[in-house]
């Protein structure tokens, strides 16, 4: 089978085809990389080389700058684009910043902003895989992942999933803490993309997230369990995604961002010094290596720092991420798996507190014919009102970018609850304009 990787040159491709390279079922055999920068494209593709170079098999890889060319033949389809590039991303989240305002790029204004450039792109990709691979699933890991996968169901109805890898890693470490295998235990998670909560942890029958919420000690073991303490986990009786510390510190993680730098200027500057390195480099794979590894070792780091976490434990890292579950989704759906996965998929009559075609996340059963949404509890107050006032905020966001809507973009930013302020609002989309002359709003 075909997978097409458009942003087949972006620095976390190798990650994927390390996990196709470990796939005992090779089910996909052939990889075809789409990027817009050969440049880019060929680094990326020395680094596989080097992987495949270990490897007792490997799928066979393929170089394209054309994204027709690349999709034809393509069974699935996985999207990990970047409009603007982290230049881009650093005024996404920078200029907020100066303004008194956090900007990460999915949660926080910054995913507003990026929203302007990375939906209009995505929906041309989408409409080329509906034209030239139309059977192809498309899986989609470009930010604001939420935003796009909603987007994206209009154009590829029922053939769209949005992946995170934030969800399962939060049940990982909770199931470590409480040293349960991970695949006795039945578990209810719900949100949006990057803002979920773990509401029950159930093993033969018994919830045991309660026992971890009331231990300090085991609270302590694992990341969320840092970042949020045990008496806000307590008054929350969840476990929220990590993510969510934005809202529940905000003014922490801002004095935090004043005295270091934000993760967009940290990214523009490492992966552009790799790029440039890797190509005299004698092993670019060993060299990637190295980077990732800093850039799993610096991961939240400015909420760490915030909550006075310290550095982050190896142990929170390990178990794979998004490009596990991205083939996860591929393989349930080539062999009929039936696996259970935390996936953004419309709602479906899952939630009463949202419609019908409002993309959540939420646990899922994916087989060859679709995705099925799990049953889930009902929605606390704080949840419910948290996920529809940023679904509002999602949906102002797709209609600012798809008709350029200055109103709709202005609604957006002044009711996220980061902002708080219109005339802020109004002042952060004027500064950002004057970067972005191709964004054009009436």
């Amino acid at each position: 089978m075909q997978l097409t990787i458009v942003g087949g040159g972006g620095f976390r491709t190798p990650l994927v085809y390390q996990e196709l390279i470990a796939d005992p079922r090779r089910l996909i055999d052939r990889v075809v990389l789409v990027d817009t920068s050969p440049d880019r494209l060929e680094v990326i593709a020395a680094v596989l080389q080097g992987q495949a170079a270990n490897a007792s098999w490997a799928p066979r890889v393929v170089l394209a700058d054309d994204l027709r060319a690349g999709l034809r033949g393509a069974d699935f389809v996985f999207t990990a684009v970047r409009p603007g590039g982290l230049e881009g991303r650093v005024h996404d989240e920078n200029i907020p910043l100066a303004h008194g305002v956090l900007g990460q790029e999915t949660v926080g204004i910054g995913g507003i902003l990026y929203g302007l450039r990375s939906l209009p792109a995505m929906r041309e990709i989408g409409a080329a895989v509906a034209q030239v691979a139309p059977s192809a699933w498309l899986i989609n890991f470009t930010n604001p992942a939420g935003m796009v996968t909603e987007l994206l169901q209009s154009v590829l109805p029922g053939r769209v999933v949005g992946i995170c890898d934030s969800p399962a890693a939060l049940v990982r470490r909770a199931c470590r803490a409480l040293a349960v295998d991970e695949r006795d235990a039945d578990y209810d998670y719900v949100g949006l993309n990057h803002l979920g909560w773990l509401r029950s942890l159930r093993v033969d029958g018994a919830d045991r997230l309660p026992e971890l919420l009331a231990d300090d000690a085991l609270l302590a073991a694992f990341e969320e369990g840092e970042l949020f303490g045990g008496d806000l986990l307590r008054a929350l009786g969840t476990l929220p995604n990590e993510y969510l510390h934005y809202f529940y510190f905000a003014d922490d993680v801002l004095d935090s961002l004043r005295s270091s730098t934000s993760r967009a200027s940290f990214l523009r500057e490492q992966q552009s010094r790799f790029y440039r390195e890797a190509i005299a480099a004698a092993s670019p794979r060993d060299l990637w290596e190295r980077v990732v590894a800093e850039r799993n070792r610096t991961y939240m780091a400015v909420s760490r720092d915030a909550a006075g976490a310290g550095e982050r434990d190896e142990a929170d890292v390990e178990g794979g991420g998004y490009e596990r579950i991205a083939l996860a989704v591929m393989r349930s759906i080539a062999v009929d798996a039936g696996e259970r996965l935390i996936l953004d998929v419309p709602n479906a009559g899952t939630l009463p507190d949202l419609d019908d075609d409002a993309v959540i996340e939420m646990p899922c059963t994916v087989r060859a014919g679709g995705l099925t949404p799990l049953p889930v509890a009902p929605l606390s107050d704080h949840e419910a009102g948290l996920m529809r006032q940023i679904k509002a905020v999602e949906r102002w966001t797709i209609e600012a970018a798809l008709t350029g809507s200055r109103d709709a973009l202005h609604a957006a930013i002044a009711t996220h609850p980061l902002t708080g302020s219109f005339p802020r609002a109004v002042r952060i989309v004027d500064e950002w304009l004057q970067h972005f002359p191709d964004v054009t709003l009436t």
